[in-house]
């Protein structure tokens, strides 16, 4: 038997114990996790053997298999035992927080929950942890410290406008701006600081790690009647925003299959086509990172629209075979 298909059996007969308060025979456990009784016996007793608390209470003539009440209810730390490995378990899927302003907490957490479960529990989750695995790319170095992080966190709190130093990637200078801080976003590993930009005039995404200074001021702001930040990135197709404009990609064959498993754009219509390819279309807030995007697909994607946008493309592509034939 796979060890992988051992450990899901055995996740599911946890569950089933901790969700239930009157216990549950071999028999029951067996036909609700589709296994021979014996199977299910084996398995209690590997639990047990793993430091979980489980016991039997002969009731109605049946011996019924139960967690100690204290272990299905709460832990030391205010969760209940099924929480608890969950979170220790998801561990992996905070990787893209490694390296930024919460990996210091982040360790400390999981410092606790080792703490709090047996040793046995914990080689017994571990095996659980390596029949999944979970992935996530930094794109960003973290550049703006704990202590920014605080001070602009307070500043969205009490609203209270920032002077700030950033540094601006297009222009390649840094500048002064006085921004109201709105709220502080995570996107692909990196972070940023959404707010109104006094200077622009309008409302503004900024990465922490080019904001080199920071500075709270006395000035108190208000936030537009209506304005809700998260509407800002409805559109959006990653950090940098723009005009909305209407985008019409159609997506050979060979593609097809990549760009229907996946939502790209909230709002993406995906049609597909007669000769196995699909036509993508989308209204995005400005074309700056949708055309990096169309460009990883090589000669598999294909713009119908914006015209502008089809002849950004073809420079590119031209300008890409200039340098290969220089």
């Amino acid at each position: 038997m796979a060890r992988g298909d051992q450990l899901a059996r055995q996740w599911r007969m946890l569950q089933i114990l901790i969700a239930s308060r009157r216990g549950r025979t071999v028999s029951e456990l067996a036909e609700a996790i589709g296994c021979h009784p014996r199977t299910a016996y084996r398995d209690l007793e590997a639990l047990q053997g793993a430091g979980f608390p489980l016991y039997t209470d002969r009731r109605e003539g049946k011996n019924r298999w139960a967690l100690l009440e204290i272990a299905r209810r709460q832990a030391p730390l205010p969760l209940n035992l099924a929480e608890l490995m969950a979170l220790y378990l998801s561990r992996s899927m905070l990787e893209a927080m490694e390296d930024s302003v919460f990996s210091d907490a982040l360790e400390t957490l999981f410092d606790k929950i080792r703490a709090t479960l047996p040793p046995q529990t914990l080689a017994y989750i571990d095996g659980v942890s390596e029949t999944f695995q979970v992935r996530f790319r930094r794109f960003a170095r973290q550049g703006a410290g704990t202590a920014a992080v605080d001070r602009i966190h307070e500043a969205i709190l009490q609203r209270r406008s920032l002077d700030i130093a950033y540094y601006a990637m297009s222009r390649q200078r840094e500048d002064r701006r006085r921004v109201d801080p709105y709220k502080l976003w995570c996107f692909e590993g990196a972070f940023y600081l959404i707010g109104y930009c006094h200077q622009r005039k309008d409302v503004r995404i900024f990465a922490l790690e080019r904001i080199r200074a920071l500075e709270p001021t006395g000035s108190v702001f208000e936030v537009a009647d209506g304005f809700d930040p998260d509407r800002l990135m409805d559109r959006s197709f990653g950090v940098f925003r723009g005009e909305p404009v209407r985008v019409r990609v159609r997506f050979s064959k060979k593609a097809a299959g990549y760009i229907s498993e996946r939502v790209w754009q909230e709002e993406q219509v995906l049609t597909p086509r007669s000769d196995g390819g699909v036509d993508f279309e989308a209204t995005v807030a400005g074309t700056e990172e949708i055309k990096f995007w169309i460009l990883s697909w090589g000669r598999h994607a294909q713009v119908l629209a914006p015209e502008s946008l089809r002849r950004e493309i073809a420079a590119e592509v031209e300008a890409m075979r200039g340098q290969y034939h220089a």
